[in-house]
């Protein structure tokens, strides 16, 4: 038995003990119902003992159970205490005042805004403010400073240091494409296969500190291709710049299939083979807020109703970032 416990688990116990129903449990917490039965099975391998019975009918408490239910109470009775003090609500909603849950979804137009959209409808009472950053690189370094509770990107592309004090789950296998001046030879397909922009210097955050995840992803993206990863540009801000600094440089720009329409330019998707930008759900380690468990349901749900974390069979992803894609927390 570890010598802790994680009060997720408490709390998801005490739900289904209260609900003795693992779907409604999972409404009420605004978790997907398989992550909660899988936080139930980590208690019980934690504790060494069977705490539910499961039936097709019904489920009830183990003799374990009904001894475990004081004492998770009394345990999640003083966490809530502990928030209550510093002005903090408790994940399950005791009286108190809980603050703006941060979140950045990069920029207008992404599926991290339909995420984010979703999560205020499944918890209406949670405050969710938007934000813009630039890259989870940067956006990173706000979630660890206290100034950014939760993000979207690549994950594997952080610093392992950074990595181990945040957390992440899987929302997305996105598809990637380029953005090219609407009288690119290129324009004209209605796919880019990778090797038809050999020679080409295609623009994907060189420079900027913030992208430094998505610059990464270019050029092992890039190598054995022939394609050079373009110098540092001026970081063009809404669609009037870009349509300048596109006309100006006349560069391609790497980008994902949801990118939104930029005038004076064309969107294409990458294919031969089909490169995938890995995107997740980041927030900060021991963070407890609503509005995270809220976030999490909504990608969970999104991820399983449009299929994205299926992932091609012709798609290309770095091996590093598979593994991450492959994991559940």
């Amino acid at each position: 038995m570890s010598a802790h416990l994680d009060p997720r688990l408490l709390r998801a116990f005490l739900a289904v003990a209260e609900d003795l129903h693992f779907t409604r449990a999972a409404a009420r917490l605004y978790v997907a119902q398989q992550a909660l039965s899988r936080d139930i099975r980590r208690l019980e391998r934690e504790l060494g003992a069977d705490l539910f019975v499961r039936t097709t009918r019904q489920v009830t408490l183990t003799p374990d159970g009904e001894r475990l239910l004081p004492h998770a109470r009394r345990a999640l009775e003083a966490q809530d205490d502990l928030l209550a003090a510093f002005g903090r609500t408790g994940p399950l909603g005791k009286a108190g005042t809980e603050r703006p849950l941060l979140v950045d979804v990069n920029s207008p137009g992404l599926v991290s805004g339909r995420i984010l959209a979703l999560a205020r409808e499944l918890a209406p009472d949670c405050e969710l403010m938007a934000r813009f950053e630039s890259g989870l690189t940067g956006a990173a370094a706000e979630l660890l400073a206290g100034r950014l509770d939760a993000s979207f990107g690549r994950f594997a592309g952080l610093d392992p240091a950074v990595r181990a004090r945040l957390e992440q789950q899987p929302v997305r296998y996105e598809r990637m494409a380029v953005v090219l001046p609407e009288d690119h030879p290129l324009a004209a397909l209605d796919a880019v296969p990778l090797d038809a922009l050999a020679g080409e210097r295609v623009y994907a955050g060189a420079g900027n500190p913030r992208t430094l995840e998505w610059t990464d992803l270019a050029r092992q993206l890039f190598e054995g291709h022939g394609i050079e990863v373009a110098s540092p540009a001026p970081l063009a801000v809404g669609r009037e710049e870009f349509r300048r600094i596109m006309a100006k440089m006349r560069t391609p720009v790497l980008a994902v299939v949801d990118f939104p329409a930029m005038p004076g330019s064309t969107l294409r998707p990458l294919v031969d083979p089909v490169p995938l930008s890995p995107v997740s759900l980041v927030w900060r380690k021991g963070l407890v807020h609503r509005g995270v468990a809220a976030l999490r349901a909504a990608a969970a749900r999104l991820a399983a109703d449009e299929g994205w974390l299926e992932r091609p069979s012709e798609g290309w992803i770095p091996a590093t970032d598979a593994l991450i894609m492959m994991s559940r927390i």
